[in-house]
Order: C-alpha cells, then sequence, then structure tokens
C-alpha cells in the first residue's frame, strides 16, 4: 500500500517537519502562515503556499494528515496514470493556493486575520476522491457514510458555519479546496463524469 503512494507519504513527511518545527519556533510560524497584510503590503506570496504546511496544533495537523493518508492514495494512483506524479503535486499544491486566496482578498488590508493549514488542498484530495468512488465508506466518528453522504453533509454544514463565522475555523478554505478539487479531476479526465453520475445512479456498479 505505501509504496503505491509516495507523494502522499512525502506530503505528510514534509507537512509534518514543517509543522512541528513551527510548533517550537514562534517565529518561523509568524513567517509561514498566512498573514494578508504581509502579502499586500511587503509581497510575500509565498504565504500563500507555505500556510498549508504549518497548522494551528497537534490535532489540527493530525486531522488533516490522516485524512490526506487515507484518500490521497487513491488520488495519487489517479494522477499517476493520467497526468503523472507531477500532476498530482500540482493538484495539490494548486489546492493550497486555490482554496486560501479568496481568504486572502477578502482580508487582504485585515491586519487581526490570519489563516494556516493544509485544510484547502485536504479537501480537494477527497472530494476528488468522492467523484471518483461516491459510495466508498467514510469513516466519521466512529459510524460509516457513504462518501457522497459524507460530501453533501459538508458542504451544507460549511456554507452555515462559514456564514455564521462564530469559530476560528476557515470553512471558505474548505468549500474552494473542494469545488477546486472537483474541477481539476474533471479537466484531467472528463470521462469520471459520466462515470459519476453512472455509480450514484446505480451504486452496485
Amino acid at each position: 500500500m505505501f509504496h503505491d503512494a509516495p507523494v502522499t507519504l512525502l506530503l505528510i513527511a514534509v507537512t509534518c517537519v514543517v509543522s512541528f518545527l513551527a510548533f517550537k519556533r514562534p517565529p518561523l510560524m509568524q513567517k509561514l502562515v498566512l498573514w494578508p497584510p504581509a502579502v499586500t503590503r511587503q509581497h510575500e506570496y509565498w504565504r500563500l503556499l507555505t500556510s498549508g504546511f504549518v497548522h494551528a496544533d497537534l490535532q489540527h495537523l493530525l486531522f488533516n494528515m490522516l485524512t490526506l493518508f487515507f484518500f490521497g492514495q487513491l488520488m495519487e494512483r489517479f494522477f499517476a496514470f493520467y497526468a503523472g506524479e507531477v500532476g498530482y503535486v500540482l493538484f495539490y499544491l494548486g489546492g493550497i493556493v486555490v482554496a486560501i486566496l479568496p481568504s486572502y482578498l477578502a482580508h487582504r488590508n485585515d491586519v487581526r486575520y490570519a489563516s494556516l493549514g493544509a485544510s484547502g488542498a485536504v479537501s480537494a484530495v477527497l472530494f476528488g476522491f468522492v467523484l471518483l468512488q461516491p459510495w466508498a465508506l467514510i469513516w466519521v466518528f466512529f459510524f460509516p457514510l457513504p462518501a457522497i453522504i459524507y460530501a453533501i453533509m459538508f458542504v451544507g454544514y460549511s456554507i452555515y458555519m462559514d456564514h455564521r463565522g462564530t469559530d476560528n475555523i476557515n470553512h471558505s478554505a474548505h468549500l474552494w479546496g473542494a469545488a477546486y478539487g472537483v474541477l481539476f479531476t474533471v479537466a484531467v479526465q472528463p470521462r469520471v463524469v459520466p462515470a459519476f453520475v453512472a455509480q450514484v445512479v446505480h451504486p452496485h456498479i
């Protein structure tokens, strides 16, 4: 299993190393997170990407990396077949940037705003997986749910919480990452759309 997804494991390893270093070195954390004024005023554009390799705490890191581990393997094999390993890397890194870009644009001069974490890219991976295997079982708090049902619940919850704005989670990044994951996967292989529809209509195919 592990040898089938070397890039996924590499992404997990790099993210863990960078996150742990940032946990112990606050100045490094401050240099890598997305702080919009630093991008707008100081042109530190790397923050749009590096923010996806640091996390708020161990629980945040663990949740994202476990999700990437379980769903990234199928997506890596998919991209390796149609676009090569480089295609998968671009898919993941692009997910970090695309997912966080709307948040940056909305808060580009807000000195109180900061965002971090791989959630946007992980959402892209997860929703690409849903597109390929909509009826695969996903374990959510020890309860099995079909991937497509989980996806619907995830989108609904993220929209609701994004409008409420009562927590410190960037739900907007989750939504944009999910949309990006679906669109990028379809762009790589458009035939996944009729295959997805066939699976949804006939779950046992």
